[in-house]
């Protein structure tokens, strides 16, 4: 992960005299210093804005340089906001507005008239509020009071949301092959995509990667199968398959770290000179880091790498994932999420078990190899991002997993079991509804809210489907939504 940071521009004037500029700088870079401990990226400030010029170079600069992955403003005094026009239009950097102030209490003994002249950001983050808002621009307002710790959680969610930007802006998806024959969803307008989110989406020939396998050496196998069992329990004597494995994931992470990408896609129906479906391989890859979509999903693969840059320590529990059957029992309603082979072990409750089987679809010459395990119980999302036809759609559901309810002993996949909110047959008409893909990205990690954050910055439609949706309120909202997007 690219060492991020975010700017902290803070807004006066000239009107209070030298004297309270030099508090306000002192104060400005004591905020920054303090909530750089407590946040998940170091909040730095740059300057104290008095001029149409100050703020518009700042900006520039922000632009300009790729550490920085956004900007947050606060206004601890009275700032006239024309003079933030020019600078905020030039914005390309998520912007957080901070309505906060220096001091918590208003101090009865002490307050006066040069105590007001100082203190209003009340006053400031009006003015400053107004602006943006006359401009229409994309952005987060947070309020509250900088030391609490209901605040730092609120900016540290947005930091990992905007760094999430700034990891699409980079985004390089590697296809191996095309995507599934005959699919509508797993379809999009990629160049749409990169206009709007900035992904670059590729095709390599599966016979490039072949080649690539074949000049993987014997001592590279060696030490990725140490590191697979150091890592994994070994529920199999089939070491040929694991080493074949090895040789996919060798040549899979040579091929993208050469290109520069951070996800892949690849389908079982286009396996030419393989022996397998990457499976182990793919998971271990997303261990990393690495953003997969199966069937040639390239959307889902690069949201996949986008949640895991947002999730904790730059690499979340957050996953690839599939619905494939219901539980319908009344009362025990409950949706099984899967995949062939490939569900990234970071949503794995225990260890995960290294074994083989045969996998009757595709093209398998052999028994792939496959992590298998259960899934966490706890709350989360999914995520499908959807191309609409001339605009794309974002669409997040609360779920809350839980302990499969069954051992399910011939079946050997990794899987997760949820219940989708407000409950699983509701949540099921309104996602059918709203158009939400079979392939998701769930994580454990990643918010509704950052998903939002993440919408709104790379201006986009978002739905989200929670405790109190309904079918008619999301058809009422969908209908809205189809009409504003399609004016804008």
């Amino acid at each position: 992960m690219k060492q991020y940071e975010f700017w902290f521009v803070v807004g006066s004037q000239f009107l209070y005299g030298p004297e309270v500029l030099e508090t306000v700088e002192v104060r400005a870079r004591e905020m920054a210093a303090e909530l750089s401990k407590v946040l998940p990226y170091p909040l730095v400030y740059k300057v104290t804005a008095k001029t149409n010029k100050e703020i518009t170079d700042v900006v520039k600069e922000a632009n300009y340089r790729d550490e920085c992955a956004g900007i947050v403003t606060w206004c601890h005094t009275f700032s006239p906001s024309k003079m933030w026009i020019n600078g905020l239009a030039a914005l390309q950097k998520p912007w957080l507005h901070f309505a906060t102030q220096y001091n918590k209490e208003i101090p009865n003994d002490e307050i006066d008239m040069d105590f007001m002249n100082l203190n209003q950001a009340a006053h400031g983050d009006r003015e400053h509020g107004f602006i943006g808002a006359r401009l229409r621009m994309p952005r987060k307002v947070i309020a509250g009071y900088w030391q609490d710790e209901k605040v730092h959680k609120r900016l540290s969610d947005w930091m990992k949301a905007a760094v999430g930007v700034a990891v699409s802006k980079q985004m390089k998806v590697m296809r191996f092959g095309d995507n599934m024959r005959e699919v509508a969803v797993t379809e999009g307008d990629k160049v749409e995509v990169q206009t709007k989110l900035g992904w670059q989406v590729n095709t390599w020939a599966v016979g490039d990667l072949v080649k690539e396998m074949n000049a993987v050496t014997d001592e590279e196998v060696d030490a990725l199968y140490k590191e697979y069992l150091a890592s994994y329990d070994l529920n199999t004597d089939n070491t040929p398959a694991i080493r074949y494995q090895a040789k996919e994931e060798i040549a899979m992470k040579k091929m993208l770290d050469r290109e520069g990408c951070r996800a892949f896609t690849n389908t079982f129906q286009d396996l030419y000179g393989m022996e397998q479906l990457p499976g182990l391989a793919s998971q271990h890859l997303m261990a990393q880091g690495y953003g997969y979509g199966g069937e040639g999903d390239w959307k889902v693969s690069a949201m996949t790498a986008i949640l895991k840059a947002m999730g904790e320590g730059g690499n979340g529990s957050s996953g690839f994932m599939e619905d494939y059957t219901y539980h319908l029992v009344e009362g025990q309603e409950y949706s099984l999420g899967a995949h062939m082979l490939e569900v990234c072990p970071s949503l794995a409750a225990d260890k995960p078990r290294i074994e083989t089987h045969h996998l009757g679809i595709g093209m398998n010459e052999k028994d792939p190899a496959r992590l298998v395990f259960e899934g966490k119980a706890g709350r989360g999302i999914v995520v499908s991002l959807i191309d609409m036809g001339g605009r794309l759609r974002l669409i997040v559901q609360d779920i809350e997993a839980v302990k499969p309810i069954m051992p399910m002993p011939n079946l050997p996949v990794a899987r997760v079991m949820w219940r989708a909110l407000p409950d699983l047959t509701t949540g099921v008409e309104c996602w059918i509804t709203a158009g939400g893909a079979h392939h998701t990205v769930l994580s454990y990690d990643v918010t509704a809210e950052q998903m939002r954050d993440w919408a709104r910055m790379m201006d986009i439609e978002f739905v989200h489907i929670g405790a109190d949706t309904t079918p008619e309120k999301l058809e009422e909202e969908l209908l809205v939504k189809d009409l504003v997007w399609k004016l804008k």
